[in-house]
């Protein structure tokens, strides 16, 4: 991931429009930030969220509110509370997806 030239920048995220994205149970709300191939995102997951899809894409996750589940593909699960992050590649295989039982609050950059 490389940032691009670009002013110092402060966002207001209640002013960025979201966007809905149904998982298998449950959706998902997307504030989207572009900077150049930067995608930064707030994102909510509705309680008894789970993604339909394996995710392969690398990311830096920070959860801000609620509880996140995270199972990869091998079968490995990992809970993040508030205040704990994860960091995974573009790269390897560490394919990955997300649920929540009580919802969620995240900051994504990838």
């Amino acid at each position: 991931m490389k940032l691009p030239t670009l002013p110092f920048t402060v966002t207001d995220w209640s002013a960025v429009e979201p966007t809905t994205h149904p998982g298998e149970t449950g959706e998902a709300l997307w504030r989207t930030v572009m900077m150049g191939d930067v995608r930064i995102r707030m994102v909510e997951y509705t309680p008894g969220y789970l993604a339909d899809h394996w995710c392969d894409r690398g990311h830096v996750l920070l959860v801000l509110e609620g509880e996140l589940d995270t199972e990869l593909k091998d079968g490995r699960t990992f809970r993040l509370t508030p205040g704990s992050s994860y960091q995974v590649s573009d790269f390897g295989d560490a394919a990955h997806r997300s649920s929540t039982a009580t919802g969620a609050k995240l900051f994504i950059v990838d």
